[in-house]
């Protein structure tokens, strides 16, 4: 079954930077999007950016666009892996951040919910 296993959270400074993993099993499938979430203490979980495995397309999520230019997603299709590179972190960051899997090129609401969850890898942001 698919399983998706996320790693590299850790406890850095203002203005740190992380490389996230997501390393997905368990299928054949090309046609797939991976996307990062992260849940704050106390806060709902949030979408944040998405990858097209096929053609390498990223969507972010209208609604956060506090992480664009801050976050950026890349992807190794052979080792199904997808990154999320976190730069200029704050404190507003901290969140348990995880990666989740659907089929398909993406729909414009990814950011929703995806079919398949992975776990989380903690992040904290703190001087």
């Amino acid at each position: 079954q698919v399983q998706l296993v996320a790693s590299g959270g850790g406890t850095v400074h203002p203005g740190g930077s992380l490389r996230l993993s997501c390393e997905a099993s368990g299928f054949n499938e090309n046609y797939y999007v991976i996307g990062w979430f992260r849940q704050a203490p106390g806060k709902e979980r949030e979408g944040l950016v998405c990858i097209v495995n096929t053609n390498g397309n990223v969507f972010y999520n209208p609604h956060v666009n506090y992480v664009r230019g801050r976050f950026t997603i890349s992807k190794d299709s052979p080792k199904k892996t997808v990154y999320l590179e976190l730069n200029d972190l704050t404190p507003s960051d901290t969140a348990t951040y995880s990666c989740a899997l659907d089929w398909g090129i993406g729909t414009p609401l990814w950011y929703m919910g995806m079919r398949f969850r992975g776990n989380g890898t903690l992040v904290t942001v703190s001087s």
